[in-house]
C-alpha cells in the first residue's frame, strides 16, 4: 500500500518500496525504462559517464565528481548503496538530495508507474532509487552525472541511459547468483554499459578477454590500463600518461593502494571527454587531492587503532590485505567481520587470516534480510579455516565493543565486510554531504 498523502515521510516511502516488489532484485530495463518514458525520458545532464567493475566503483566516482567540480561543472553523482542516510545516494553539486526532493520524485514516479490503469509497472527498491535520481538530475540543470552501476552493467537499471564515456574499473568474482560464475561471463555482463563509437575505459591491465571481446562487438572506443594510458608511484606523487598528455600528480588522501588506479581511470575518461569541457590538470590534481569517500580503509579511533572498511568479497580483502602489510603495526590485528548470506566468506577469510589474530564475528540478521547468522559466519569460517581463533557476537556493536576490551594500545582493529558493518560503527556525520 502506497504511504498517506498525509505523512509520506522519505521512511515511509522507503518502507513502501521494499514492500512493494516481491524480488529484492530482478535484473532487467524493461520495466524501468517504460516508467522512464512513461515520465517523458528527459535528458538528465550534458553528459553522462557510468562507472561499473567490482570494486571501486565509490571511489572513481569520488575522483569524477571532485574533478569536475574543482573545474567549475555542475555535477550529479548517484552511487549505492549508502550507509549513513538514504540521501546520500543522489548528490547535486556536492550537496546531498533533500527529503522533500526524494519524496516528490518518488511522487512522480508512483503515478508514472500507476498511469496506464490496465497495467502498474512493478520496481524495485533500486530501481526506484536510479528514476528518483534521474527525475532530480533532469530538473537540475548538469554538466556532468555520474552513475554508479548497482550490480554488473548490461541488465542495471543505470543502464537505460545511454553513457558518453563508460568505466569498468575491475573484474572480479562477486554476485555470481545474478553474473556468472567466472571472470569470463562476469566481464561480459559489465562490458554491457559500453557504446558504439564512445570511449569505454578498462581500469585494469588484464582485465578478462570477454570484456574487451564484448567492447569490440559493440564497437566502443576502448582505453585500456597499461595500453592506452599509464600511471606510476614515485615517493610522494604519481605520474598519469597517454599518447596526449603527461601530468604530475600528489597522492590520494583515499588510502587504498588501488586508488592510484581508480584516479588514473577518472582522468582517463575526462582526458576522452576533453573537447567538451576542456583538460584542466590542475583542477584533475586538486580533485585526486581532495575526493573524500567514507568507509574505504577509514581510521575511526586510535589506541587500538580502528579502521573501517567495505570490503565484501574476496578482491576488496586482498585490497585490505595489501594495505595492511604496507601498514605495519607492532600489535596484533583483530577483526571485526560480518557478511550477508550470498557473499563468498570463505575467499574473504582466506585473503586475510594470515594477518587476523582472532576474529570478531557478527550476525547480520537484524540489519537485513539477506544478513548471515553469527552461527552460520562463524561454521563458514571454521570450514575454511580450521581452528582460527574466533568468537560469535549478536551484531557488530558487540563484536566491536568485545574487540576493543580485548586490546591493547598498540593493537589494530578491522572492521570489515558488508556495508551494514561500516553503517553500524561509522560516525553519523562521515559521509558525504
Amino acid at each position: 500500500m502506497q504511504p498517506s498523502t498525509a505523512s509520506h515521510t522519505l521512511e515511509q516511502w522507503l518502507d513502501y518500496q521494499q514492500r512493494v516488489h516481491a524480488r529484492g532484485i530482478e535484473l532487467g530495463l524493461d520495466r524501468v525504462r517504460e516508467v522512464w518514458d512513461r515520465m517523458g525520458a528527459p535528458r538528465i545532464a550534458r553528459r553522462v559517464i557510468t562507472i561499473g567493475g567490482t570494486n571501486g566503483k565509490g571511489s572513481t566516482v569520488a575522483f569524477l565528481e571532485a574533478m569536475l567540480r574543482d573545474a567549475g561543472l555542475r555535477v550529479g553523482a548517484y552511487t549505492s548503496p549508502h550507509i549513513a542516510r538514504y540521501n546520500e545516494r543522489v548528490r547535486i553539486d556536492g550537496v546531498e538530495a533533500g527529503d522533500d526532493g526524494l519524496i516528490a520524485a518518488f511522487e512522480r514516479i508512483e503515478a508514472a508507474r500507476d498511469a496506464d490503469s490496465k497495467k502498474t509497472v512493478p520496481l524495485t527498491y533500486f530501481e526506484f532509487g536510479t528514476l528518483a535520481a534521474f527525475e532530480l538530475f533532469a530538473r537540475a540543470g548538469l554538466d556532468v552525472a555520474l552513475l554508479e552501476v548497482g550490480l554488473g552493467g548490461r541488465l542495471d537499471a543505470v543502464n537505460i541511459v545511454d553513457a558518453d564515456a563508460a568505466i569498468v574499473t575491475t573484474v572480479d568474482l562477486d554476485h555470481m547468483e545474478w553474473l556468472g560464475n567466472d571472470r569470463m561471463s562476469i566481464g561480459r555482463e559489465k562490458a554491457g554499459i559500453f557504446r558504439k563509437d564512445r570511449p569505454a575505459i578498462v581500469g585494469e591491465a588484464d582485465p578478462p578477454a570477454s570484456l574487451l571481446d564484448e567492447a569490440r562487438r559493440i564497437g566502443a572506443c576502448v582505453m585500456r590500463a597499461g595500453v592506452d594510458y599509464r600511471f606510476a608511484a614515485t615517493g610522494d606523487h604519481w605520474t598519469w600518461r597517454s599518447n596526449e598528455a603527461s601530468l604530475s600528480l600528489p597522492l590520494p588522501t583515499l588510502a587504498a593502494p588501488s586508488q592510484i588506479a581508480n584516479a588514473a581511470a577518472a582522468i582517463a575518461a575526462l582526458h576522452a571527454l576533453r573537447e567538451p569541457f576542456g583538460w584542466n590538470p590542475e583542477a584533475i590534481a586538486r580533485g585526486v587531492r581532495e575526493a573524500r569517500l567514507p568507509g574505504r580503509m577509514q581510521a575511526i579511533a586510535t589506541s587500538p587503532q580502528v579502521v573501517v572498511d567495505v570490503a565484501h568479497n574476496p578482491q576488496a580483502a586482498r585490497e585490505l590485505a595489501r594495505w595492511v602489510d604496507i601498514h605495519r603495526i607492532p600489535g596484533a590485528t583483530f577483526a571485526v567481520f560480518g557478511a550477508l548470506m550470498d557473499k563468498d566468506v570463505a575467499g574473504i577469510a582466506r585473503a586475510l587470516h594470515p594477518r587476523i589474530a582472532h576474529w570478531h564475528l557478527a550476525g547480520l540478521e537484524g540489519d537485513s534480510p539477506r544478513g548471515l547468522p553469527v552461527a552460520e559466519l562463524a561454521h563458514r569460517i571454521r570450514d575454511v579455516i580450521p581452528g582460527a581463533s574466533s568468537s560469535e557476537h549478536a551484531d557488530v556493536a558487540a563484536a566491536l565493543h568485545a574487540a576493543r576490551a580485548g586490546a591493547a594500545a598498540r593493537d589494530r582493529i578491522l572492521v570489515f565486510g558488508s556495508f551494514f558493518v561500516v553503517s553500524a560503527v561509522l560516525p553519523r556525520d562521515a559521509a558525504p554531504g
